[in-house]
């Protein structure tokens, strides 16, 4: 098969318009539909329904591109080896884990990765959607459970427990509580249970609102919960990883706590020897433990 033609029908089928093909293949619509056409003819079938508004994938057509889109992630792994040097590291590293670790944790950390690496482009994912990283939607991982999927190098990175914090400003206001039935008189502000979210945290909230809680405020991250707690709008179920950057919010209720929750890093297999991912391994396992040591300073006091 022309491997040429292939390329053309995959970035159609990606574009969903000759045009928009065209462009991103610097070919003229009539080239690109010239080779759609000679494609079909050497396939014996349609690949695309024609309509007004773009073309669709016939049913051939979506067998060919699942095809063409794995040949295309394959090609972009081997790209990624074949580029990393074992002195430099440059280009793209995608980077998939939760809004909250990735806003709140991740994100206000990578300045000292990239004073390291200026050369390196982080494109971080932030989403509660597990990606599938053997197909390269991502190239590393960070995700609150063990990863099944299969042909993946993974590293349990650290533990975490979901408790309850509120601003000092509003328990001043309106006191704070010693026991769980004192959580009646104030707003629980939480993930909804219904939300994505690690299933500790969701079971910590219903176990709360056992206790004839009925004012809530509920988020869908955790990035939101923490900005409502800061605001003094009540006591918020956060993961226990933001006390080291947020010392402004205090723990209430200290025997109240999820159970453990694993922190895993994952890349595939076929990346094992990408510069980039080890970096950035690297990097985040110096983190957690300079994490480690500085809460544990803090609970120390």
């Amino acid at each position: 098969m022309d491997w040429d033609k292939l390329r053309i029908f995959h970035a159609v089928a990606d574009a969903g318009s000759l045009t928009h093909a065209g462009d991103t293949l610097h070919l003229s619509q009539s080239a690109v539909s010239r080779q759609i056409r000679a494609l079909e003819e050497s396939l014996n079938t349609t690949l695309f329904h024609r309509h007004a508004r773009g073309l669709i994938l016939t049913e051939q057509g979506e067998l060919l591109f699942d095809a063409t889109r794995s040949m295309s992630k394959r090609i972009e792994g081997a790209t990624a080896r074949i580029r990393d040097s074992e002195e430099e590291v440059f280009g793209e590293l995608r980077v998939t884990t939760t809004a909250g670790f990735g806003s709140l944790w991740l994100a206000p950390r990578l300045h000292k990765l990239y004073e390291k690496y200026p050369d390196l482009n982080i494109d971080l994912m932030l989403e509660e959607r597990v990606l599938d990283l053997p197909m390269r939607e991502a190239d590393v991982a960070i995700r609150m459970k063990e990863p099944s999927q299969a042909d993946l190098i993974r590293k349990r990175l650290m533990n975490i427990r979901m408790r309850l914090y509120a601003a000092p400003e509003y328990l001043a206001r309106v006191g704070e509580p010693k026991e769980l039935e004192d959580l009646q008189n104030h707003r629980l502000i939480s993930q909804n249970t219904r939300s994505a979210q690690v299933n500790a945290g969701m079971l910590l909230v219903q176990q709360l609102m056992m206790h004839d809680i009925s004012a809530t405020l509920t988020v869908n991250n955790y990035f939101g919960v923490l900005q409502a707690v800061i605001s003094n709008l009540g006591i918020g179920v956060l993961p226990d990883y933001i006390t080291e950057d947020f010392p402004q919010i205090v723990r209430v209720l200290p025997e109240v706590e999820s159970v453990e929750v694993p922190v895993f890093l994952a890349y595939p297999e076929e990346l094992r020897q990408s510069k980039r991912i080890a970096v950035f391994r690297d990097f985040v396992q110096d983190e957690i433990i300079a994490h480690r040591r500085s809460r544990a300073a803090m609970e120390a006091e």
